[in-house]
């Protein structure tokens, strides 16, 4: 019978005591050691638990603030809330060879808060060890698309991903399996390339299940943080292909006549069964200065492409839209998007000063007053850009908290409750528990 060693202390070595701080890395021995608490461990494997919870405040402008992408609209008559925006709990056993090297590893991590429970992550990870190159995941996991979106909620440094990042990526996490290059012996000059590429059933946890058969292929070249100059820089490029097949004859997209773009309306009946694209590229670059006390770092990500969702909504849906018991037509929009932060440690790496600013366009074909209903437009088709900003401040090991602040701006257009900039500003206050 093997010895098994049973531990209950935990071994921190930074700030962020979690096993990932973006979702898709490839764990190894190193990377894993010294940042959960293990509560069994011997040579052929070891299972550990980490979580954290995070309690806020918010408060808006006015009552009634649809505020999807500051973590949930507030109800008609409120103004203010407190709320328990995310409590996950996470289990990882990682099984390894008898010289040490990883074998399989698993993740299971559930979110809870006032609302009910829910799976975050649910799959596991077989690693190739001949050439130490290549790993398979399987499962429900991030797509590993971008850098915001793989960010992990327990690291980043805002309360919450972009307007892009939720709107394309919805939930982040998706059913499928991945292939990744990695190289993980110590002196590989390829250590810092990670190449994913994965094929995912599309909606996410946006929806229960898949709906058609086409899928989302994904793919990621990313360059892990590399010194150069005295700096520290990373990055990486995305692309996804998929779609949703139509199950109405009604089609909308994009078309100009003369000078005037419009959402037109295709009946064909060859429309049903066709695939509608979603079709997204992007480019994500961090650059930060080695120091630790007044360490400095930008980062930006820019994403266009095609999108299908539905009239009113420019988000992929969880599920083929249905309105009373008629199923509705999709609609295809070409969209472009950014973000870009500025993060300064402020005296310390314990204090840090943030500023966010991103936009999301919807429909880059029209701008303010060409967004008109009478060209076939609704409030999907309306910009935003948000300026965020902050103060992050890291109390001990187990406790950060969070001041935040998201002044948040509409296009001036000509659908109706859109004609000049909506007051939904919101004010945060978090504190995010961890071990």
């Amino acid at each position: 019978m093997r010895k098994i060693l049973l531990i209950f202390t935990t071994v921190i070595v930074t700030n962020n005591v979690f096993s990932q701080r973006m979702l898709s890395d490839v764990l190894d021995t190193s990377t894993l050691a010294g940042k959960q608490l293990k509560i069994l461990s011997d040579k052929y494997g070891n299972l550990a638990f980490s979580g954290y919870i995070q309690p806020q405040f918010q408060v808006a402008q006015i009552n009634g603030v649809n505020s999807e992408y500051q973590g949930g609209p507030f109800a008609v008559n409120s103004s203010n809330r407190f709320r328990l925006r995310r409590g996950r709990l996470r289990a990882d056993y990682i099984a390894y060879y008898e010289d040490g090297s990883p074998s399989t590893f698993f993740v299971f991590q559930f979110d809870g808060t006032e609302q009910g429970v829910n799976i975050r992550d649910f799959w596991g990870r077989y690693y190739e060890n001949k050439l130490n190159m290549f790993s398979i995941t399987a499962g429900m996991m991030a797509r590993p698309f971008g850098f915001e979106v793989q960010l992990s909620s327990s690291a980043r440094e805002t309360p919450e991903r972009g307007r892009m990042s939720q709107i394309l990526m919805k939930t982040e996490r998706d059913l499928g399996a991945e292939i990744t290059f990695n190289p993980r012996k110590k002196g590989s000059k390829l250590k810092n390339l990670q190449i994913d590429f994965g094929v995912f059933n599309g909606q996410g946890l946006a929806g229960p299940r898949e709906y058609d058969n086409r899928k989302d292929m994904i793919a990621h070249v990313g360059l892990k943080s590399t010194n150069v100059g005295g700096f520290k820089i990373s990055g990486g490029a995305s692309a996804l292909m998929g779609g949703i097949a139509s199950e109405t004859a009604k089609l909308y997209s994009m078309e100009k006549s003369g000078n005037t773009w419009q959402m037109v309306k295709d009946s064909s009946s060859a429309n049903i069964g066709k695939i509608t694209p979603r079709q997204y590229l992007g480019a994500d670059f961090q650059i930060k200065t080695t120091s630790e006390n007044w360490q400095t770092e930008l980062r930006a990500e820019y994403i266009f492409g095609k999108q299908t969702a539905t009239a009113n909504l420019s988000a992929t849906p969880g599920s083929y839209p249905v309105e009373g018991n008629v199923k509705q037509p999709l609609y295809t929009r070409p969209f472009n998007g950014a973000y870009f932060y500025f993060l300064q440690n402020l005296f310390n790496e314990s204090n840090q000063f943030i500023i966010k600013y991103d936009w999301y366009d919807p429909n880059v074909k029209v701008k303010g007053n060409e967004v008109t209903a009478a060209n076939g437009f609704t409030e999907a088709d309306v910009g935003y850009n948000t300026l965020g900003f902050g103060f992050l401040r890291h109390v001990n090991r187990n406790l950060k908290l969070f001041l935040w602040y998201d002044n948040i701006k509409n296009e001036a257009t000509s659908i109706n409750g859109f004609a000049k900039d909506v007051k939904d500003n919101v004010f945060t206050l978090r504190a995010q528990f961890m071990f």
